[in-house]
Formats: structure tokens, C-alpha cells, sequence
């Protein structure tokens, strides 16, 4: 008489190790951000840490503004003279929000799943999320400094392993928000765009591009 509990045993640890093997290879696509992620620091810059890292914080980014908020960034920086805080709100405990929580004031740390991406932040900006099950924009995205972020993994050097993750955040954004500390001013209806590129010397470089819709 055959040993139907045996067999079932039997079929049962094969289905668990295919799909422990078929996890695992799914797994071995994603690139290995284990860890914590510094700023890379730009040596002889002034001021406080900038959006763009190459350039000074303030007037150095070299923003294409419009003459109104060229204004509103004169007034911001002339405030901060006096001793004001001007358009820079993170000291008075508010998030920094989308883009500026992305410029590792203090060191980031991701958290890579196939269906989410989540990037610990600490301060006043908690963690982001970056959706990556391929789902769609949601009629409706309730206000959050952070936004709502949907990426996609991308293996652009043809390896069999992800190193590229492009992310489009969209609003609406609660603010205020700025760029940098300057209080370079971010309105409420822009949307970050990101490229995260994975360098294999350990270093992630981040593009960033930001739009009116």
C-alpha cells in the first residue's frame, strides 16, 4: 500500500524549494543597497548642504527662476541675514518634503523589495515610499510632503541585474518647500522626477528633474 502522507510530504518540500529557488533568482536582480548612504561631500563649497551638491547653496545653484521667485529667494536669503529662518521651514520641525528630503542631510537607508522600494530618512522626513509592482496612478493621491512615487527597475547595462530606478513622484504636496536651506522655493505643483543610478564603487547618483504639470 503506498504512503500517500509520504508522498504528499514529498511533492510539498518540492514545491517550497522551487519556489524558494525561483524567489531567490527573483532576488539576485536588485542591486545590493544594503546599508547607510552619506552625501557625498563637495570640498570647498560654502554654505549650508545644497540641492545640486556641485554647486553653493542659494544663488550658486544658479536656478532658472522666473523674476517673481528670483524675488521671493533675494527676500529669503536677505531674511536669513537678519537672522530669520526665510523660506527654510525644517527648523521649525516641519518635513522638508520631496525633493529636498532626497539630499542625504543624514545618511539614507534603503530598503529594496520587488513590489516596494522604502528609503529610511530620519529628522522631520520619516521614510519615503517607491512603488515598483507596477501598478497605476491613483485617480486621487491624498497630500503628503513626500508624494506619491512610482518606479521601475531597469537593467540598462544588459547583465541580468537591475541598476538603474527611474521614480516619478506626484503631488499634490503639502507645504512649504524649499530646495536647500537658502529657502530656494519649491511650489506645490511641482513633480520631482528621479534616476537613481547604482555605481559599482558603492555610490548612488541621483538626477533629479522637476516639472509643472
Amino acid at each position: 500500500m503506498p504512503n500517500y502522507w509520504a508522498i504528499g510530504a514529498i511533492v510539498l518540500a518540492v514545491l517550497t524549494i522551487a519556489i524558494g529557488d525561483a524567489r531567490a533568482l527573483e532576488e539576485s536582480k536588485y542591486p545590493d543597497w544594503s546599508g547607510q548612504w552619506e552625501r557625498f561631500v563637495v570640498r570647498g563649497l560654502p554654505g549650508q548642504p545644497s540641492f545640486d551638491q556641485t554647486k553653493p547653496w542659494g544663488f550658486g545653484q544658479q536656478a532658472p527662476l522666473t523674476p517673481e521667485y528670483q524675488k521671493v529667494l533675494e527676500d529669503s536669503i536677505a531674511d536669513q541675514a537678519k537672522g530669520g529662518l526665510g523660506n527654510y521651514h525644517t527648523p521649525r520641525c516641519l518635513a522638508a518634503g520631496m525633493p529636498l528630503m532626497m539630499i542625504a542631510f543624514r545618511p539614507l537607508e534603503f530598503v529594496v523589495t520587488p513590489a516596494t522600494t522604502y528609503i529610511q530618512i530620519g529628522g522631520d522626513d520619516h521614510h519615503r515610499r517607491i512603488f515598483t509592482d507596477g501598478r497605476s496612478w491613483p485617480s486621487e493621491i491624498e497630500p503628503t510632503f513626500a508624494g506619491y512615487s512610482i518606479g521601475k527597475w531597469i537593467d540598462e547595462d544588459g547583465d541580468g541585474r537591475y541598476d538603474v530606478l527611474e521614480v516619478e513622484t506626484r503631488g499634490p504636496f503639502k507645504g512649504p518647500r524649499a530646495y536647500d536651506a537658502s529657502g530656494l522655493l519649491c511650489t506645490s505643483i511641482i513633480n520631482p522626477y528621479s534616476r537613481n543610478v547604482s555605481i559599482a564603487t558603492r555610490r548612488i547618483q541621483t538626477y533629479f528633474t522637476t516639472k509643472s504639470p
